[in-house]
């Protein structure tokens, strides 16, 4: 009766708008994917029950994480940085790591795949935030911003090679929460002039995909260039949705496969063919609300390590929704970065759902609970 009373008490500070969008970003993104697959006559494909199975785990992993009160991750810090070390490698496993289009970033599961890059992204704003929270006041000292870094940088790093969008991901959070956590201004401009150096360093440093999508994007016009073909299709179809679009289901360069990688990174082309301007806006306009709502834990937090937490995700989240709908219309590379909760993929899914259930779970946990 106790644990009913306090989690009772709990629930009464949940952020239920935080919690109503990933419900109305599932409909859009179940509705989107079955899109792509609609031949005359509405079709509940594979993708579709993968999505909407992925929905239902999602949930279920949202609510498993937000009874778990965040602070008990603390005492396991080193486990969860080990096992998640562990995770990014296991893709390099002979008969365990699974290579598509040009990359070697998932695991091989039998039935599916899965993307270790995604779930480990939430540990590591995790570990970020533990780190972060415990050595504050040092942030202010070269040494101290370096050691941050290095913190996270076997993450970055490893993923680096295969996985570009997910290795710059990484980074934004990195600098995201480091920044809220006290890095001066000062100490930032170096860390960017650093970052200006290492990127034309890195370059040599990545796989031969990698490699051509950064040649692609610097040479817009050439279209031999692989995924230049892809972002062309996907600016007519953009620009062919006009304000109201060409109606749901109706996209004629979805429909005649002009488009590429409808489901995943190029959802928010077909978004646009179909529902317009006005339909794209609407999607936007709710990203808006949901970074909001993330802002508004972030500062209601009662701890820096939880408001540390909030910040990461909303690091993760902007990079994320700039990045997919920027490369859909040439303005950043292609990277294989995902559109959240919207895109088609049940490691992106989950990893979203997870991260909402951590965010609430500070939420929840920030005013004081009476019995």
């Amino acid at each position: 009766m106790k644990y009913f009373s306090y989690f009772s008490n709990l629930l009464k500070n949940l952020d239920k708008t935080l919690l109503l969008l990933p419900l109305l970003f599932a409909a859009i993104s179940i509705v989107m994917i079955a899109s792509t697959s609609f031949k005359g006559e509405f079709v509940f494909s594979r993708p579709v029950r993968i999505q909407t199975l992925s929905y239902g785990l999602g949930f279920v992993a949202l609510f498993v994480v937000l009874f778990i009160d965040y602070h008990a991750y603390i005492a396991r810090e080193k486990l969860l940085y080990a096992a998640s070390l562990i995770a990014l490698l296991s893709v390099y496993l002979p008969g365990i790591g699974w290579t598509e289009m040009g990359s070697t970033r998932w695991i091989n599961l039998g039935i599916t795949t899965f993307q270790p890059s995604e779930i480990v992204k939430i540990a590591l704003v995790v570990l970020l935030a533990i780190y972060l929270s415990r050595n504050q006041h040092t942030l202010g000292t070269v040494k101290g911003a370096a050691c941050a870094f290095l913190y996270a940088a076997p993450f970055i790093l490893i993923v680096l090679k295969e996985d570009l969008g997910s290795a710059i991901g990484m980074g934004v959070i990195w600098i995201t929460m480091v920044f809220y956590a006290g890095l001066s201004y000062k100490l930032c401009a170096w860390f960017a002039a650093a970052v200006v150096l290492f990127v034309p360093l890195s370059y040599r440093f990545l796989g031969e995909t990698q490699r051509n999508r950064i040649d692609a994007f610097l040479n817009p016009n050439n279209l031999s260039l692989p995924g230049n073909y892809h972002v062309w299709q996907s600016k007519i179809a953009i620009g062919s949705g006009g304000l109201f679009g060409k109606g749901l289901f109706a996209g004629t360069q979805k429909e005649l496969d002009f488009l590429p990688v409808q489901r995943s990174d190029f959802i928010f082309s077909v978004i646009v063919e179909e529902l317009g301007f006005v339909g794209g806006l609407a999607v936007i306009l709710l990203y808006v609300v949901f970074l909001y709502r993330l802002l508004k834990i972030a500062r209601n937090a009662k701890d820096t390590y939880g408001a540390l937490i909030a910040v990461g995700f909303i690091g993760m989240f902007l990079f994320q929704v700039f990045e997919n709908i920027a490369m859909t219309m040439g303005l950043m590379p292609v990277t294989g970065i995902t559109l959240p909760f919207i895109s088609y993929g049940g490691s992106s899914v989950l990893s979203c759902m997870i991260a909402v259930g951590l965010v609430l779970n500070v939420g929840i946990r920030s005013k004081t609970i009476n019995f």
